[in-house]
């Protein structure tokens, strides 16, 4: 096959082309061979479903924007949509066909679908069968071909198959997959500028072998610090996919005016960027959290706006909109040189929100950790694997940085 060399994330002279040395462009299923990467059809397998996915998820958001009557809370006032149960469904059945024996992780369960079910129309919050039957409708215009008409039942269950006590791990190393149907609800639910990510990703033996992350609406060359209102990422997306030796690597999607998604081609390779100087970094927080909490601000301010003039005493913080796994996808991209969260005693870290966006970040160069310097520990919860335990928080870096950036949490986490 010919190679065409082009670095992702890069910075580039224009927006269709450019070449370098160490990044190859390459057409295929997946962007390298079968011998060399041991989970090859674990991760075929990821590409496919988690692109179905994102398909769901933009049909379903093209009938949420004109329904409210799609649009639920859960108890811990997470916005969860027909898409959130729709996808774990969908992976869920898929999943299951081809590694029946293979254990899922993931967000959701039925419970609130379930309870919906069983209300009285009378009441005000009543949505009867309507939820149920929606997410059934999602899910059978996405999945393979099978065995007589997808049931209500067949959805319910292929839920709570990730869903919490569906499966006990033990203290052994483990093999299963980790899921988030949609990182960044609340973004899926603002409407096309803001980001929302499809995450999947395969742990083996306690170690993440790959991961597949689905973005319908990233659209390259256009991230700012200016504030998400001044981003325009409607109309086309990524898929970027990780294989333990294998690397990083993304393709496109592109939009049509039904709103379908067609798939490109093409693989593109991932790199952190180079940056090694800590105040000229671009930076992602999360949006639940400030600059003023975390103990960089005791030698930085922040600031959003890159027009400003250059200041070593400020860094640029850039607006990402929701969740944590599209943050992930800036650093391994190179759009972003360092993700950082700290750990709220009320909060729990949910390990779907980190497990793909690690591997991603990996294989593209760059290092995850807490803020100890460790390497994040997916089985300290060993019953469930649901939960993780960062000492401090999370630091993700372009690896340059991260030494510097440790030595600055740890002299100024007294501080904040």
């Amino acid at each position: 096959m010919s190679l065409v060399l082009r670095r992702f994330g890069a910075p580039l002279p224009s927006r269709c082309t450019c070449t370098s040395s160490s990044s190859p462009q390459i057409r295929s299923s997946l962007p390298f061979p079968q011998e060399k990467a041991k989970f090859y059809r674990e991760l075929d397998a990821a590409v496919d479903v988690v692109q179905r996915a994102c398909r769901l998820c933009v049909d379903v958001k093209k009938s949420l924007l004109s329904n409210d009557g799609r649009i639920i809370e859960k108890k811990d006032q997470t916005p969860v949509t027909i898409a959130d149960f729709g996808v774990q469904a969908l992976i869920s059945l898929e999943l299951k066909k081809l590694f029946p024996s293979v254990p899922l992780v993931a967000e959701e369960d039925s419970a609130f679908l379930r309870s919906s079910c069983r209300g009285s129309p009378n009441n005000e919050g009543y949505v009867g069968n309507f939820l149920v039957d929606s997410v059934v409708s999602a899910v059978a215009d996405r999945a393979s071909s099978c065995d007589g008409t997808l049931s209500s039942d067949d959805v319910l269950e292929a839920i709570d198959r990730g869903g919490k006590d569906a499966v006990s791990f033990g203290s052994m190393p483990a093999t299963y997959w980790v899921l988030d149907p949609i990182d960044g609800t609340r973004g899926f639910l603002k409407g096309d500028y803001a980001l929302y990510v499809v995450g999947l990703a395969l742990v083996v033996n306690g170690r993440i072998a790959l991961g597949v992350m689905g973005c319908p609406n990233w659209k390259e060359d256009n991230f700012s610090t200016n504030g998400a209102d001044n981003v325009d990422i409607s109309g086309s997306g990524i898929i970027m996919v990780s294989h333990m030796g294998c690397g990083t690597w993304t393709r496109r999607f592109h939009g049509h005016d039904d709103n379908r998604i067609r798939i490109q081609d093409i693989w593109e390779r991932c790199f952190v960027d180079s940056c090694r100087v800590v105040h000229e970094a671009q930076f992602c927080i999360p949006e639940s959290q400030t600059w003023e909490s975390l103990p960089l601000s005791a030698c930085y301010s922040s600031k959003t706006d890159t027009g400003e003039i250059k200041d070593e005493q400020r860094i640029s913080l850039i607006a990402t909109c929701c969740g944590s796994l599209c943050k992930y996808m800036m650093v391994a991209s190179g759009r972003a040189s360092v993700f950082i969260l700290r750990v709220r005693s009320q909060r729990l870290i949910k390990v779907w929100d980190h497990a793909v966006g690690v591997v991603c970040v990996h294989e593209a160069g760059g290092k995850v950790t807490d803020w100890s310097g460790n390497p994040l520990n997916l089985a300290e919860d060993q019953a469930e694997r649901r939960i993780i335990f960062p000492s401090g928080g999370i630091v993700v870096s372009n690896g340059n940085l991260h030494r510097q950036l440790l030595e600055m949490i740890s002299s100024n986490s007294s501080a904040v």
